[in-house]
């Protein structure tokens, strides 16, 4: 299976094809970049040896490598052009993909996270498409994915390399016993000779994620070393190689690389799809973490939380307050708790004032509240006590203004019996006028008085008119 596979076809014509250079060697063909002639175009070639092709058993893996991939047509899966036989060298013509494969980018490093599921989950959409088809590949390694950025705005991914892709067989060993594939990323069950399926497949899937995330796979050393933590070994987590990655891979890394394949995730997709929200599973500050309660952030400027009106810290809604009011909120815009609710009044205030008189001092729900406790979340005053000066004010105002009225309304008592509704005679027919101040002392009213000559006493200031009895 090893040694040279054809010499070196560079500068040679291989039908249409003109070989310009090698991209590539296996054990078993060479990777050609060379010209389709006809056409104009760049291919990759891939070219089984004389020595080789005469192997009937080679023959047929080569032949059903071409058949199987031209038979899927996926974007993720590498086109190909051409298959035949010329000068007893068989050949397969093949899209040039001008980059890179993924061995080369993890090149022993940590890749971003992010970047490698971007990568791994086209390889799991090509892979499940195949395993649809009832194929499975059974050489999945980085090498074998080509990854280029020269197509599209994002990074797309070619899975290539299908010489050993079988359907529903073990497939795994050549007729003399020699193992066919990558043991590095190997199944058990394709490294004990079972029945192999789609889940094989997978497992090199997340030795892949295991390689992208760490830089290195899950196993190394020599084949033995290798074979044996495949059968029966555990890989280091993938959170101790690299303390960014959070605890949640490493058990979707477990679950892929299963040793039994019951076990393992039901597609490739859903392996990488359970790997992306395993990273994105560190909870942002507006989540909720699952079994926990959803903690309010206090906005910019609040201090703490607030209550329902009436209630007091530690006091259930619906719970009797202080007073025996049960606690419950109040419309926006009120300025403060009446007295009674949540809170005891400052000393002076709360006391019933005269009818029509409104309650001296500031507001409730200014001053200090007692017991350490506030019901009701207000603001801090504003700075010089503005506002208890504005009250004050209102209330001398009002008080000022409910005197005046009862003044007017009672009358002067000192104006003796002609200042009295009863002083006034029968006959008046007209309301008394008051004597403004331009009179002299001297002067008689316009309206006789009734039988009362009181003209040395000074007129009063003014004289009250008596519903009912003007004209």
């Amino acid at each position: 299976m090893t040694g040279d596979v054809s010499g070196d076809l560079t500068g040679r014509r291989l039908g249409n094809y003109r070989i310009d250079g090698v991209l590539g060697r296996g054990g078993m063909s060479v990777m050609y970049k060379a010209t389709d002639v006809r056409l104009g175009r760049k291919v990759a070639l891939k070219v089984i040896g004389e020595h080789l092709g005469a192997d009937a058993e080679f023959r047929e893996r080569f032949v059903d490598e071409a058949r199987n991939t031209s038979a899927i047509d996926h974007a993720n899966i590498v086109p190909l052009y051409d298959f035949g036989e010329l000068d007893g060298m068989l050949y397969i013509a093949m899209r040039l993909v001008d980059g890179s494969d993924l061995a080369s980018l993890i090149g022993g490093s940590p890749m971003e996270p992010q970047r490698a599921l971007g990568l791994l989950e086209q390889v799991a959409d090509a892979l499940d498409t195949l395993h649809n088809r009832g194929l499975v590949h059974l050489d999945v390694k980085p090498a074998n994915v080509l990854v280029t950025s020269r197509e599209s705005h994002r990074e797309h991914v070619y899975v290539a390399d299908f010489g050993l892709t079988r359907r529903g067989a073990t497939g795994h060993r050549t007729r003399g016993g020699d193992f066919l594939g990558s043991p590095t990323y190997a199944a058990p069950e394709h490294l004990r000779g079972e029945p192999l399926d789609g889940r094989t497949d997978q497992y090199a899937l997340a030795c892949m994620l295991y390689a992208c995330l760490t830089g290195n796979p899950p196993f190394q050393g020599d084949v033995q070393t290798v074979i044996k933590g495949h059968l029966s070994g555990e890989a280091l987590p993938v959170s101790r190689m690299v303390p960014s990655v959070p605890p949640a891979v490493d058990d979707v890394v477990r679950r892929g690389m299963a040793k039994s394949p019951g076990d393992r995730y039901a597609g490739c997709v859903d392996l990488v799809l359970a790997a992306r929200k395993a990273l994105d599973a560190e909870p942002a500050l507006s989540k909720t973490l699952p079994g926990r309660q959803a903690v309010a952030v206090a906005q910019h400027g609040e201090g703490g939380p607030v209550h329902p009106y009436g209630q007091q810290p530690g006091q259930q809604p619906g719970q009797p307050g202080p007073q025996g009011h049960p606690g419950q909120p109040m419309p926006p815009g009120t300025p403060g708790p009446p007295p009674g609710y949540g809170r005891q009044p400052p000393p002076g205030y709360g006391q019933q004032p005269p009818y029509g008189m409104p309650p001296q001092g500031p507001p409730p729900g200014y001053g200090p509240p007692q017991g350490g406790g506030s019901g009701f979340h207000q603001p801090p005053p504003k700075k010089g006590g503005k506002a208890w000066i504005i009250w004050v004010i209102v209330a001398v105002v009002v008080i000022a203004g409910a005197v005046v009225a009862v003044v007017l309304l009672t009358g002067d008592d000192t104006g003796g019996e002609q200042n009295q509704p009863g002083a006034r005679t029968e006959t008046s027919q007209a309301p008394d006028i008051p004597v403004g101040p331009g009179q002299s002392q001297g002067a008689e009213p316009s309206e006789p008085d009734s039988g009362d000559t009181g003209g040395n006493n000074p007129p009063p200031t003014s004289i009250p008119v008596v519903p009912g009895t003007g004209g």
